[in-house]
Protein backbone atom coordinates (compact mmCIF):
# COMPACT_ATOMS: atom_id res chain seq x y z
CA UNK A 1 0.00 0.00 0.00
CA UNK A 2 1.84 3.74 -0.42
CA UNK A 3 0.11 6.97 -0.52
CA UNK A 4 -1.20 8.47 -3.61
CA UNK A 5 -2.08 11.59 -2.55
CA UNK A 6 -2.97 12.98 0.84
CA UNK A 7 -4.78 16.32 2.90
CA UNK A 8 -5.70 18.01 5.77
CA UNK A 9 -8.97 19.53 4.49
CA UNK A 10 -12.08 17.47 3.56
CA UNK A 11 -15.00 20.00 2.93
CA UNK A 12 -17.30 17.79 0.76
CA UNK A 13 -20.82 19.25 -0.10
CA UNK A 14 -22.66 16.11 -0.57
CA UNK A 15 -26.18 16.54 1.25
CA UNK A 16 -26.60 12.59 0.97
CA UNK A 17 -23.81 9.64 1.55
CA UNK A 18 -23.55 6.30 2.22
CA UNK A 19 -22.38 4.83 5.09
CA UNK A 20 -20.85 0.97 5.51
CA UNK A 21 -20.55 -1.09 8.46
CA UNK A 22 -18.03 -4.14 8.41
CA UNK A 23 -17.18 -5.72 5.38
CA UNK A 24 -13.96 -7.66 6.62
CA UNK A 25 -12.38 -7.83 3.05
CA UNK A 26 -15.54 -9.20 1.68
CA UNK A 27 -15.54 -8.03 -2.10
CA UNK A 28 -18.42 -9.98 -3.40
CA UNK A 29 -20.43 -8.31 -0.26
CA UNK A 30 -19.12 -5.02 -1.67
CA UNK A 31 -19.82 -5.81 -5.29
CA UNK A 32 -23.15 -6.81 -4.43
CA UNK A 33 -23.83 -3.44 -3.36
CA UNK A 34 -22.16 -1.47 -5.74
CA UNK A 35 -24.93 -3.01 -8.47
CA UNK A 36 -28.02 -1.75 -6.13
CA UNK A 37 -26.24 1.61 -5.17
CA UNK A 38 -27.12 3.00 -8.88
CA UNK A 39 -30.89 2.18 -8.16
CA UNK A 40 -31.02 3.04 -4.10
CA UNK A 41 -29.19 6.15 -4.14
CA UNK A 42 -28.06 7.54 -7.89
CA UNK A 43 -27.37 11.03 -6.33
CA UNK A 44 -24.80 9.75 -3.43
CA UNK A 45 -20.77 10.58 -4.67
CA UNK A 46 -19.08 9.05 -1.36
CA UNK A 47 -19.21 6.58 0.89
CA UNK A 48 -18.25 6.49 4.46
CA UNK A 49 -17.24 3.17 5.82
CA UNK A 50 -16.76 2.55 9.68
CA UNK A 51 -13.97 0.34 9.83
CA UNK A 52 -12.62 -3.31 9.61
CA UNK A 53 -12.84 -2.67 6.15
CA UNK A 54 -9.60 -4.14 5.02
CA UNK A 55 -9.27 -5.27 1.26
CA UNK A 56 -7.05 -3.84 -1.64
CA UNK A 57 -7.33 -0.33 -1.96
CA UNK A 58 -7.60 -1.16 -5.74
CA UNK A 59 -10.44 -3.47 -5.48
CA UNK A 60 -12.54 -0.81 -4.30
CA UNK A 61 -12.08 1.23 -7.66
CA UNK A 62 -12.81 -1.62 -9.39
CA UNK A 63 -15.69 -2.58 -7.89
CA UNK A 64 -17.59 0.72 -7.54
CA UNK A 65 -16.17 1.82 -11.32
CA UNK A 66 -19.65 1.50 -12.71
CA UNK A 67 -21.44 3.48 -9.99
CA UNK A 68 -21.34 7.80 -9.16
CA UNK A 69 -18.87 6.86 -6.06
CA UNK A 70 -15.81 9.05 -6.61
CA UNK A 71 -14.76 9.32 -2.94
CA UNK A 72 -14.61 6.37 -0.11
CA UNK A 73 -13.32 7.34 3.45
CA UNK A 74 -11.90 5.18 5.28
CA UNK A 75 -12.68 5.13 9.52
CA UNK A 76 -10.28 2.43 10.59
CA UNK A 77 -11.33 -0.81 12.67
CA UNK A 78 -9.46 -2.96 14.54
CA UNK A 79 -9.06 -5.65 11.91
CA UNK A 80 -7.11 -3.76 9.26
CA UNK A 81 -3.50 -4.56 7.47
CA UNK A 82 -1.84 -1.83 10.42
CA UNK A 83 1.54 -3.13 9.12
CA UNK A 84 0.63 -1.51 5.96
CA UNK A 85 -1.56 1.38 7.23
CA UNK A 86 0.88 2.53 10.02
CA UNK A 87 3.73 3.93 8.68
CA UNK A 88 1.69 5.86 5.92
CA UNK A 89 -0.56 7.38 8.77
CA UNK A 90 3.05 8.53 10.58
CA UNK A 91 4.60 9.78 7.44
CA UNK A 92 1.78 12.39 6.98
CA UNK A 93 0.22 13.39 10.75
CA UNK A 94 -2.98 14.75 11.05
CA UNK A 95 -4.05 14.41 7.57
CA UNK A 96 -5.87 11.77 5.34
CA UNK A 97 -3.86 9.56 2.65
CA UNK A 98 -5.34 8.14 -0.74
CA UNK A 99 -4.71 4.57 -1.00
CA UNK A 100 -6.29 4.41 -4.71
CA UNK A 101 -8.14 6.05 -7.24
CA UNK A 102 -10.97 6.39 -4.47
CA UNK A 103 -9.54 5.54 -1.25
CA UNK A 104 -8.62 8.12 1.74
CA UNK A 105 -7.15 6.40 4.80
CA UNK A 106 -8.60 9.10 7.62
CA UNK A 107 -6.17 9.75 10.38
CA UNK A 108 -6.94 9.18 14.03
CA UNK A 109 -8.76 11.50 14.73
CA UNK A 110 -10.22 13.23 11.50
CA UNK A 111 -12.15 16.38 10.84
CA UNK A 112 -14.78 16.89 7.89
CA UNK A 113 -16.75 19.32 6.61
CA UNK A 114 -19.98 17.25 4.66
CA UNK A 115 -22.62 19.36 3.50
CA UNK A 116 -21.96 22.07 5.96
CA UNK A 117 -22.24 19.52 8.61
CA UNK A 118 -19.20 19.41 11.05
CA UNK A 119 -17.56 15.56 11.22
CA UNK A 120 -15.15 14.16 13.53
CA UNK A 121 -13.72 10.35 12.71
CA UNK A 122 -12.44 8.41 15.57
CA UNK A 123 -10.88 5.06 14.42
CA UNK A 124 -9.34 2.19 16.02
CA UNK A 125 -11.14 -0.69 18.41
CA UNK A 126 -9.86 -3.24 20.52
CA UNK A 127 -9.77 -7.14 19.49
CA UNK A 128 -11.64 -9.25 21.92
CA UNK A 129 -10.61 -12.50 19.93
CA UNK A 130 -6.87 -11.07 20.31
CA UNK A 131 -5.95 -13.91 21.90
CA UNK A 132 -6.84 -16.38 19.07
CA UNK A 133 -4.35 -14.11 16.81
CA UNK A 134 -0.94 -13.58 15.93
CA UNK A 135 0.66 -11.04 16.42
CA UNK A 136 2.16 -9.03 13.37
CA UNK A 137 0.10 -11.63 11.07
CA UNK A 138 -3.85 -11.25 12.04
CA UNK A 139 -3.09 -8.77 15.08
CA UNK A 140 -1.64 -5.24 15.83
CA UNK A 141 -1.23 -3.38 18.77
CA UNK A 142 -1.96 0.19 16.97
CA UNK A 143 -5.76 -1.35 16.08
CA UNK A 144 -5.56 0.78 20.43
CA UNK A 145 -7.40 4.36 20.48
CA UNK A 146 -4.75 6.34 22.42
CA UNK A 147 -5.26 8.62 24.74
CA UNK A 148 -3.49 10.99 22.35
CA UNK A 149 -6.06 10.54 20.28
CA UNK A 150 -8.99 11.01 22.69
CA UNK A 151 -7.26 14.32 23.77
CA UNK A 152 -6.52 15.38 19.69
CA UNK A 153 -10.17 14.82 18.99
CA UNK A 154 -11.94 16.43 21.82
CA UNK A 155 -9.29 19.60 21.20
CA UNK A 156 -11.14 19.82 18.09
CA UNK A 157 -14.52 21.12 20.04
CA UNK A 158 -18.47 20.06 19.18
CA UNK A 159 -19.06 18.32 16.18
CA UNK A 160 -22.49 17.22 14.26
CA UNK A 161 -21.79 13.89 13.64
CA UNK A 162 -19.25 11.31 14.89
CA UNK A 163 -18.13 8.23 13.18
CA UNK A 164 -16.26 5.60 14.76
CA UNK A 165 -15.62 1.61 14.49
CA UNK A 166 -16.39 1.35 18.39
CA UNK A 167 -19.16 1.48 20.11
CA UNK A 168 -19.52 4.06 22.96
CA UNK A 169 -19.10 2.71 26.57
CA UNK A 170 -22.53 4.53 27.78
CA UNK A 171 -24.70 3.43 24.84
CA UNK A 172 -28.42 3.38 24.48
CA UNK A 173 -28.69 1.46 21.74
CA UNK A 174 -29.92 -1.74 23.61
CA UNK A 175 -29.07 -4.67 21.54
CA UNK A 176 -25.50 -3.43 21.81
CA UNK A 177 -25.84 -3.51 25.76
CA UNK A 178 -27.50 -7.14 25.63
CA UNK A 179 -24.11 -8.33 23.98
CA UNK A 180 -21.63 -6.44 26.41
CA UNK A 181 -23.92 -7.88 29.41
CA UNK A 182 -24.44 -11.48 28.30
CA UNK A 183 -20.90 -11.70 26.15
CA UNK A 184 -22.63 -14.63 24.07
CA UNK A 185 -19.35 -15.43 22.48
CA UNK A 186 -17.57 -16.36 25.88
CA UNK A 187 -14.69 -14.04 25.23
CA UNK A 188 -12.40 -13.64 27.97
CA UNK A 189 -12.06 -10.98 30.95
CA UNK A 190 -8.68 -9.62 29.74
CA UNK A 191 -10.32 -9.16 26.29
CA UNK A 192 -13.67 -7.72 27.88
CA UNK A 193 -11.54 -5.61 30.49
CA UNK A 194 -9.75 -4.45 27.30
CA UNK A 195 -12.59 -3.73 25.18
CA UNK A 196 -14.25 -1.54 27.97
CA UNK A 197 -11.63 0.49 28.42
CA UNK A 198 -11.60 1.03 24.77
CA UNK A 199 -15.62 1.65 24.71
CA UNK A 200 -14.74 4.27 27.41
CA UNK A 201 -12.38 6.13 25.44
CA UNK A 202 -14.82 6.57 22.91
CA UNK A 203 -17.64 7.82 25.19
CA UNK A 204 -14.89 10.43 26.49
CA UNK A 205 -14.96 11.89 23.23
CA UNK A 206 -18.76 10.98 22.44
CA UNK A 207 -19.60 13.13 25.58
CA UNK A 208 -16.97 15.95 24.67
CA UNK A 209 -18.65 16.97 21.14
CA UNK A 210 -21.68 16.04 21.97
CA UNK A 211 -22.68 15.18 18.27
CA UNK A 212 -26.41 14.79 17.20
CA UNK A 213 -25.55 11.26 15.76
CA UNK A 214 -22.95 9.10 16.48
CA UNK A 215 -22.41 5.93 13.98
CA UNK A 216 -20.21 2.62 14.06
CA UNK A 217 -19.54 -1.09 13.60
CA UNK A 218 -17.70 -3.21 15.66
CA UNK A 219 -20.97 -4.97 17.04
CA UNK A 220 -22.03 -6.91 13.99
CA UNK A 221 -25.82 -5.72 15.13
CA UNK A 222 -27.81 -3.10 13.36
CA UNK A 223 -29.85 -0.60 16.03
CA UNK A 224 -30.60 2.72 17.22
CA UNK A 225 -30.89 4.13 20.55
CA UNK A 226 -31.42 7.73 22.07
CA UNK A 227 -30.12 9.06 25.31
CA UNK A 228 -32.04 11.45 27.96
CA UNK A 229 -29.67 14.54 26.51
CA UNK A 230 -31.16 13.65 22.83
CA UNK A 231 -27.88 12.30 20.96
CA UNK A 232 -28.67 9.25 18.87
CA UNK A 233 -26.50 6.18 18.01
CA UNK A 234 -26.47 3.91 15.12
CA UNK A 235 -25.37 0.67 14.94
CA UNK A 236 -24.13 -1.02 11.56
CA UNK A 237 -24.91 -4.29 11.29
CA UNK A 238 -21.92 -6.65 9.14
CA UNK A 239 -21.46 -7.89 5.42
CA UNK A 240 -24.08 -10.07 4.63
CA UNK A 241 -26.63 -8.99 7.32
CA UNK A 242 -28.90 -6.43 8.03
CA UNK A 243 -28.51 -2.56 8.24
CA UNK A 244 -24.97 -2.66 6.90
CA UNK A 245 -25.64 0.26 4.27
CA UNK A 246 -27.36 3.57 5.37
CA UNK A 247 -27.91 6.59 3.55
CA UNK A 248 -27.27 9.24 5.21
CA UNK A 249 -29.07 12.77 4.68
CA UNK A 250 -26.67 15.43 5.78
CA UNK A 251 -29.42 18.12 6.20
CA UNK A 252 -31.25 16.24 9.38
CA UNK A 253 -28.90 13.50 9.98
CA UNK A 254 -31.73 10.60 9.34
CA UNK A 255 -30.55 7.19 7.92
CA UNK A 256 -32.61 5.21 5.48
CA UNK A 257 -31.59 1.32 5.82
CA UNK A 258 -32.70 -0.65 2.77
CA UNK A 259 -33.41 -4.28 4.13
CA UNK A 260 -31.51 -7.13 2.65
CA UNK A 261 -34.10 -8.42 0.30
CA UNK A 262 -34.61 -4.42 -1.07
CA UNK A 263 -30.66 -4.94 -1.72
CA UNK A 264 -30.39 -8.21 -3.32
CA UNK A 265 -33.78 -7.30 -5.29
CA UNK A 266 -32.01 -4.53 -6.67
CA UNK A 267 -28.41 -5.85 -7.35
CA UNK A 268 -29.80 -8.62 -9.36
CA UNK A 269 -32.04 -6.30 -11.63
CA UNK A 270 -29.08 -6.62 -14.44
CA UNK A 271 -26.00 -8.84 -14.31
CA UNK A 272 -25.63 -13.13 -13.94
CA UNK A 273 -26.25 -14.82 -11.41
CA UNK A 274 -23.83 -16.51 -9.30
CA UNK A 275 -22.79 -20.00 -10.04
CA UNK A 276 -22.99 -22.32 -7.08
CA UNK A 277 -18.94 -22.74 -6.87
CA UNK A 278 -19.28 -18.42 -6.80
CA UNK A 279 -21.71 -18.41 -3.73
CA UNK A 280 -19.47 -21.29 -2.12
CA UNK A 281 -16.41 -18.99 -2.20
CA UNK A 282 -17.98 -16.06 -1.00
CA UNK A 283 -19.42 -17.47 1.55
CA UNK A 284 -16.73 -19.26 2.66
CA UNK A 285 -14.82 -15.98 2.53
CA UNK A 286 -17.56 -14.29 4.48
CA UNK A 287 -17.41 -17.23 7.30
CA UNK A 288 -13.95 -16.92 7.86
CA UNK A 289 -13.48 -13.67 7.95
CA UNK A 290 -16.60 -12.94 10.17
CA UNK A 291 -14.57 -15.10 12.68
CA UNK A 292 -10.76 -14.46 12.07
CA UNK A 293 -10.93 -11.78 9.44
CA UNK A 294 -8.71 -11.65 7.38
CA UNK A 295 -7.54 -15.32 6.46
CA UNK A 296 -8.35 -17.07 3.37
CA UNK A 297 -10.54 -19.73 2.67
CA UNK A 298 -9.83 -23.30 3.40
CA UNK A 299 -10.58 -26.30 2.14
CA UNK A 300 -12.71 -26.22 5.84
CA UNK A 301 -14.04 -23.05 5.03
CA UNK A 302 -15.61 -24.31 1.88
CA UNK A 303 -17.13 -27.45 3.30
CA UNK A 304 -18.34 -24.89 5.83
CA UNK A 305 -20.21 -22.60 3.04
CA UNK A 306 -21.27 -25.96 1.21
CA UNK A 307 -23.40 -27.27 4.43
CA UNK A 308 -24.71 -23.36 4.78
CA UNK A 309 -25.81 -23.80 0.99
CA UNK A 310 -27.30 -26.82 1.36
CA UNK A 311 -29.06 -25.80 4.68
CA UNK A 312 -27.42 -28.35 6.53
CA UNK A 313 -26.25 -26.08 9.31
CA UNK A 314 -27.06 -22.57 10.22
CA UNK A 315 -24.92 -19.86 9.93
CA UNK A 316 -25.36 -19.24 13.94
CA UNK A 317 -24.35 -23.24 13.94
CA UNK A 318 -20.83 -22.85 11.51
CA UNK A 319 -19.46 -19.25 13.11
CA UNK A 320 -19.67 -21.16 16.42
CA UNK A 321 -18.15 -24.14 15.18
CA UNK A 322 -14.91 -21.77 13.29
CA UNK A 323 -14.57 -20.20 16.78
CA UNK A 324 -14.26 -23.43 18.64
CA UNK A 325 -12.28 -24.57 16.11
CA UNK A 326 -9.21 -21.66 16.20
CA UNK A 327 -9.98 -20.63 19.89
CA UNK A 328 -8.21 -22.44 22.30
CA UNK A 329 -9.39 -22.82 26.01
CA UNK A 330 -6.73 -22.79 29.22
CA UNK A 331 -7.19 -26.20 29.84
CA UNK A 332 -6.05 -26.65 26.09
CA UNK A 333 -2.74 -25.49 26.59
CA UNK A 334 0.30 -27.43 26.35
CA UNK A 335 2.40 -27.36 29.62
Amino acid sequence: MRALGHTSIIDLPDQRVAVCGDWHGNQGWARMLSRALPYLAPDVTTMLHLGDWWMPPDAVDEIFAETAITRFYVTLGNHEQWDEITPLLDKYPGEAVRVSELTWILPRPARLAIGGRSVVALGGASSVDRESRQEGLTWWPEEAISDVHVAAAIAGGPADLMLTHESPANTPVRPVQKILRENPHWFTEAALEASAASRARVSQVWDAVCPELLAHGHMHVAAGGKTEDGRRVASLGREGHEGNLAILDMQNLRMATPSLAILRGMANEEGPRWTREQRMNSVAESLHTGVLDGLKPTPRALRDAQDYIDGIRSLEEIIEDVRRRHTRKPMEEEP
